[in-house]
């Protein structure tokens, strides 16, 4: 199969001396020049179409050009329907945003998430608003832990001038999902760490639990025995 575009040569267009022809069903016809393949597809109503013009000699096809560049087209177009882009959307807020305005803002994002989209959350200050910015903050965070169970902080939340922006984007489906209990950071390696201590201080005490019986004490000598000093 050739990709169809405006540089294919077709019918006369084709300017080999002979060229190497191959019927619709791809059955091959042999080297000929190419009025005469012409003449072939002309007499089934169909087109000659130059498919591989680098091979030697070139390679035709006898083929409905026509109704190729449709399927292919349509192909094209089945494609593209069918690969999503993904974008990135934005929903403002402000400090004061009222509940009922933050549920409808809270719920778009959700719906973007859902459609795999990323959602740039901004939550815009103006003039003695600047002096309140935990409030924004505040708000930020409930933000997050509201849409949590479809979405995930790629960019996490950061002063930008007036505004106070985060990145959320739609957690992956595929695969196992990671465990995400709450849990200190390091605190299993902490657990671990101090799991293999014990173990250890436990092997290096079983030894001296139990003395080697060549520290055992030596049997008393009879009564009025001395050790020979040679002499």
């Amino acid at each position: 199969m050739f990709i169809a575009d405006r540089y294919v040569r077709t019918n006369e267009r084709i300017r080999a001396k002979e060229i190497r022809v191959i019927d619709e069903e791809g059955k091959q016809l042999g080297i000929m020049p190419p009025y005469e393949a012409l003449k072939l597809a002309r007499g089934q109503g169909l087109d000659l179409v130059e498919v591989s013009p680098s091979a030697n000699p070139p390679v035709c096809r006898i083929i409905n050009y026509g109704k190729f560049l449709y399927q292919q087209s349509k192909r094209q177009h089945e494609a593209r329907k069918h690969q999503k882009s993904i974008e990135l959307k934005e929903v403002k807020f402000r400090p004061q945003t009222g509940e009922h305005d933050f549920t409808v803002k809270r719920n778009h994002i959700l719906d973007f998430l859902k459609q795999g989209d990323k959602v740039k959350a901004t939550i815009m200050f103006k003039g003695r608003q600047m002096a309140h910015r935990d409030l924004g903050w505040n708000m930020m965070q409930k933000l997050i832990e509201a849409v949590s169970e479809v979405g995930l902080v790629e960019a996490r939340p950061r002063q930008e001038g007036p505004n106070l922006t985060a990145v959320l984007a739609p957690k992956k489906t595929g695969g196992k999902a990671p465990s995400h209990k709450p849990q200190p950071s390091g605190a299993s390696g902490a657990h671990a760490h101090s799991s293999g201590a014990q173990a250890h201080a436990a092997a290096r005490a079983t030894p001296s639990a139990q003395p080697p019986q060549a520290s055992a004490p030596a049997e008393p000598k009879p009564a009025g025995m001395t050790e020979s000093s040679g002499g």
